[in-house]
C-alpha cells in the first residue's frame, strides 16, 4: 500500500488566483470601456434613446451619473481642506511665491502652445468648408462674460454653493445644488493665510483641518476604488445615447479636434517633459489612470480628487504644492476646452458662414484662449469658452448650435487632455524649483493610483521638500 504526499500550497496563495495584471487600475478601466462599450451598443440597437431610454439605458445612466455625483460630492471638502493645509505647509517654503508665479506661467506657455496648433489645424484643415448642412442651428444657452468671471470671484456664502428649484409640469419642485470651485479656492486661500496670521492660537484648527483631510482622503480612495464600475455605466450611456453616427457631416471638424488633442497631449507634453529631463513613460503610467477616469466622466472637476493623487503620489510632486496647484488647474487649466477646442471651433464658424478672418482676429483667438479659460470656472466648461471666443471675434453665436450634437464626443477627449495638462504643470514646476521627488516619479508603478495610508504620514513630503525615505516606504506599501 503506498501513500501519497502532497505540498501544502504556500501561505497566502491558495486556491484560484488572477493574475498580477488583472488587478491593474489601469487594467481594469479599459476592460470597463470596453464592456461599457458593449453594454452601450446593445441599449442603442434594442431601442434606447435619451428621451425614452429602456432598461438597460437607464441603468447605464443610473449607473453613471450616480458615479460622478459621487466624485463631486467629494470635491468641495477635499478643495478646502486640502489647499488650507497646503497653505499651512508653505510656511516651511521659502519660495512659495515662485512657485505660484511659475504655475501660472506654465499653464500660460502651454495654452499658448496648444492654441497654436488649433489655428494650425483649423487653417490647414478648413472644417468649415463644404460641410453640406444647409440649416442654420441657433444657440440660446449661456455666454462666456469676462465681468462674469471678476464678480464670479466674490462668494455669495462660505462654500461657494448654490441652489436652483424647477417646477415640473405636474407641480413637483426640483431643487439642484451647485458650487463653485474658482470661490471655493478664493475661501479656502483666504482662510489658510489668516490662519497663518493668527499663528499659535491657530493651530487646534489646523490640526483639525488635517484630521479631516485624511478622513476625506480616505473616502476617496474608496470612491476611486469603484471606478471601473462607474466607468460601464459612463461610457454605455454616452454610446447609447449618442452613438458614433451623430458625428455625420461633421465628420472633418472631429477628426480636426481629435488630431489637435491627439498632437498636445502624445507630442507637446512629452517634448516638455523630456526637455526637464524627466521619463516619459513614468509621466504616462502615473497620470494615465486620471486620463482614463476623465476621457469617460467628462469632468475635470470630477477627476479632480485622482489628478491630485497621481500627482502626488505617482509623480512625486510634493503635496504642499501639488494641493494649491492641481485645484488651481482644475479652474483655470484646460488645453483641450479652452484652447484647442475654441481655436479650430471659431475657424470652423467663420468658414461656414463665409466670414474671413485677418491676422488680428487669428491674435484675439489666442488671446482669449490663453486668458479666457478662467472666465468660464465653475460654469459649462467649453461651450460657454466658445461662445466668449465668438464674441470677442464678433462670430455669430449661431454657430454654437451646429456643434452641440457632437458635443459629447468630442468632451471625452478635451477632458483627458485638460486632465494631463493639469498634472504635467505642477512637475514640471516642481522639477524645475528641485522640489520634484524623483525617487518616486521613477519607481515602478504597482497598478494603482493609491498605495497604504501610512505612505501619508511618514513619506510624504509636508514641507515641499523631496525625502529619500519615499520609495522605502512605497515598497513596503506595495509588498
Amino acid at each position: 500500500m503506498s501513500t501519497q504526499t502532497s505540498t501544502p500550497p504556500p501561505a497566502g496563495k491558495t486556491g484560484f488566483q488572477l493574475p498580477k495584471w488583472a488587478g491593474s487600475f489601469g487594467f481594469q478601466i479599459i476592460a470597463a470601456l470596453i464592456v461599457g462599450l458593449g453594454l452601450g451598443l446593445l441599449a442603442k440597437y434594442t431601442g434606447s434613446t435619451k428621451a425614452s431610454p429602456n432598461a438597460l439605458g437607464a441603468t447605464l445612466q443610473t449607473i453613471g451619473s450616480s458615479y460622478v455625483s459621487l466624485l463631486q460630492t467629494a470635491v468641495v471638502p477635499l478643495i478646502f481642506t486640502a489647499v488650507v493645509s497646503s497653505i499651512s505647509n508653505l510656511r516651511q517654503v521659502s519660495n512659495a511665491a515662485k512657485l505660484a508665479w511659475n504655475t501660472l506661467l506654465w499653464f500660460a506657455i502651454t495654452s499658448l502652445i496648444a492654441v497654436l496648433i488649433g489655428i494650425g489645424l483649423g487653417v490647414l484643415l478648413q472644417p468649415g468648408a463644404n460641410t453640406g448642412i444647409s440649416e442654420e442651428a441657433k444657440y440660446s444657452g449661456k455666454s462666456g462674460d469676462w465681468w462674469a468671471f471678476l464678480v464670479g470671484l466674490f462668494p455669495k456664502n462660505f462654500l461657494g454653493l448654490g441652489a436652483s428649484s424647477t417646477v415640473a409640469e405636474s407641480g413637483a419642485v426640483t431643487t439642484s445644488v451647485s458650487f463653485n470651485v474658482l470661490q471655493i479656492l478664493v475661501m479656502a486661500i483666504a482662510v489658510g493665510v489668516a490662519a497663518l496670521k493668527v499663528g499659535k492660537a491657530a493651530e487646534p484648527f489646523l490640526n483639525l483641518n488635517a484630521s479631516a483631510l485624511a478622513v476625506i482622503q480616505k473616502v476617496l480612495w474608496w470612491i476611486i476604488r469603484i471606478a471601473p464600475l462607474g466607468t460601464v455605466g459612463l461610457i454605455g450611456n454616452a454610446v447609447a445615447v449618442y452613438g458614433w453616427d451623430t458625428i455625420g457631416s461633421l465628420g472633418k471638424f472631429t477628426f480636426a479636434i481629435y488630431v489637435g488633442l491627439a498632437l498636445v497631449i502624445f507630442a507637446v507634453y512629452p517634448i516638455l517633459v523630456r526637455a526637464h529631463g524627466l521619463s516619459v513613460k513614468q509621466y504616462f503610467s502615473g497620470v494615465w489612470p486620471a486620463v482614463q477616469l476623465a476621457f469617460v466622466s467628462r469632468s475635470s472637476v470630477g477627476t479632480l480628487p485622482l489628478t491630485q493623487r497621481v500627482t502626488e503620489r505617482s509623480l512625486g510632486v510634493p503635496r504642499a504644492y501639488a494641493s494649491f496647484a492641481v485645484p488651481l488647474g482644475a479652474t483655470t487649466k484646460m488645453d483641450g476646452c479652452a484652447a484647442i477646442y475654441p481655436a479650430i471651433s471659431a475657424i470652423f464658424v467663420a468658414q461656414f458662414f463665409g466670414i474671413q478672418l485677418d491676422f488680428t482676429q487669428y491674435l484675439l483667438i489666442a488671446l482669449v484662449s490663453v486668458l479666457g479659460s478662467a472666465a468660464t470656472a465653475g460654469t459649462t466648461g467649453a461651450v460657454v469658452m466658445l461662445t466668449l471666443t465668438l464674441s470677442t471675434l464678433g462670430l455669430p453665436l449661431a454657430g454654437v448650435g451646429l456643434l452641440l450634437a457632437i458635443d459629447p464626443i468630442l468632451d471625452m477627449g478635451r477632458t483627458a487632455v485638460n486632465v494631463a495638462g493639469q498634472a504635467l504643470v505642477p512637475t514640471i514646476v516642481a522639477k524645475r524649483q528641485g522640489i520634484l521627488d524623483e525617487h518616486l516619479y521613477n519607481a515602478p508603478r504597482n497598478g494603482t493610483p493609491f498605495v497604504d495610508d501610512s505612505f501619508d504620514a511618514d513619506a510624504a513630503p509636508q514641507d515641499g521638500t523631496t525625502t529619500d525615505t519615499a520609495p522605502r516606504h512605497l515598497e513596503d506599501a506595495k509588498a
